[in-house]
Order: structure tokens, then sequence, then C-alpha cells
């Protein structure tokens, strides 16, 4: 009796094991089958949607490879070749302008610059004209800078602000004329922050000097000690071999003083 009792025992826990075994792999099969159904539903939703949709997809399809295909071709008829007329344009505008910073009379030639001569147009007609190129672009920043010399101050601050660059040498001066057109006008204030831009738009040997020594006797003018000195300081350090850090020992002394 003892046997047949343990033998059934052992049989009984055997048929549950099979049957545990057989609920899970149900399980199983179940969850894979609602993973293929839920693929399946959004597959034919997609479907679905593209065929409702199929005239509107391909419209914008259409539009944004017009518009990729328009700027492409925009580029290489209408930019590119602007951009060489207007580059050949102005070499006869900057032989003037060129002509104009070392000779005696300077304000024809600087006009000449400006509107144009020997059948070629001036620095005017090519920012105007070629606004959208490079060329018409650095126009900008010629005729803000021959205005400036003419003392055309209302001119020369249109143009040099309607010039747009980050370049090492043009942008910087671009600034820096802004600073002096206002010094020029008595807005110390104006002409301070347009120094200090100058200064810190890129840092080179040739520019910052020359604009942090003007940022520093403005700054002075207009009694901010503190920030003088501190100018005055980054252009001994950073550049002690120029002429603008030679010419500040003078003004060190009365910014230290100024500040105190």
């Amino acid at each position: 009796m003892a046997t047949y009792n343990k033998r059934g025992y052992k049989q009984k826990k055997k048929e549950a094991d099979v049957s545990t075994e057989d609920e899970t792999i149900d399980v199983g099969e179940s969850t894979t089958a609602e993973v293929f159904n839920t693929l399946d539903e959004g597959a034919n939703k997609a479907e679905e949607f593209v065929e409702k949709n199929q005239k509107y997809i391909f419209v914008i399809i259409g539009v944004v490879a017009a518009i990729v295909l328009g700027y492409l071709a925009y580029q290489q008829f209408v930019t590119k070749p602007a951009q060489e007329e207007a580059s050949n344009n102005m070499y006869q505008a900057q032989k003037y302008f060129n002509e104009a910073v070392n000779a005696t009379s300077k304000d024809s030639l600087y006009t000449l610059a400006l509107n144009g001569g020997n059948g070629k147009q001036g620095f005017v007609d090519i920012a105007n004209q070629y606004s959208g190129t490079k060329a018409g672009n650095l126009a900008n920043a010629y005729a803000g800078l021959a205005y400036l010399n003419i003392k055309d101050y209302k001119n020369a601050e249109a143009y040099l602000l309607k010039f747009k660059g980050e370049d090492e040498i043009v942008a910087p001066m671009v600034k820096g004329a802004l600073g002096d057109l206002y010094a020029q006008l008595e807005q110390k204030e104006d002409a301070f922050f347009a120094y200090k831009e100058a200064a810190n738009l890129k840092s080179n040997s040739f520019s910052t000097p020359v604009y942090l020594y003007k940022a520093g006797i403005t700054a002075l003018d207009l009694g901010k000690g503190k920030e003088a000195l501190d100018l005055f300081k980054q252009l001994k350090d950073n550049y002690p071999t120029s002429t603008e850090a030679t010419k500040s020992e003078v003004f060190i002394g009365k910014a230290q003083a100024m500040s105190n």
C-alpha cells in the first residue's frame, strides 16, 4: 500500500508539471500572435493612410523637390554669375579707394569710389544691385568707410550697419569705424561699446590693439576708470610689443587713480 501511494503521488506531480509547461507554451504563442496581429493592424492602417492621402503626399514631395531644385538653380544661374559680375565691377572702385587712402586730395577719389568712374559702378550701386552676394556685402563696408572719410556720417552709418560678416580683418574694422563715427558725433557711450565690440570680435595683432586702446581712451573720457584700466591691462598683457601698448602707459596711472 505504501508503495502504491508513493507512486501515485509521483504520477500526479508529473501530470501537474506537464500541465504547467503546456500552459506556458500556450501563453507564449498567444503573446507572439498578439504582436503579429498588432503589426498587421499597424501596417494596414499605414497602407490605408497612404491610399487615402496619396495625392497630398505626392504634392508635398513635389513641393520639397521644387524648393531644393529651385535653390540649386538660383545658386548656379543667378547668385554665381551675379557674384562674378559684382567682383569685376569692384576692381575699379577699390582702385579709387586705395588711391584715396594715400592721396593728398582724398574727397574726389572717395566720391569716385562711391559713385563709379571709367564706365564701372561704384560701391553704392554694387552694394544695392548685388546685395545678395559676397561682393555686394563687401561693397557695404567700403561704402561706409568712404562716406566716413568724407564726413557723410549718416550714409556712413547706414552702410556700415548693412555689412554682415565675421572675418578676421574687415568685420573688426567695420565695428571700429562705427566707433570712430560715433566719436566724431560726440556719442561717446556708443563709441565706447563699438570699440569694445571691435576689439573682442576677432583677436589679431592688426586691429585688436588699436581698438583696445581706443576703447580705453574713450572709457577715460566717460569716467570709467576701472574699465579703462582693464582694457589697458589686456593691451599690455596680450600685445606688449604693439605701438598702442607703448602709448597706453601714459594713461594707466590716470586710470588707476580714477578707479580708486
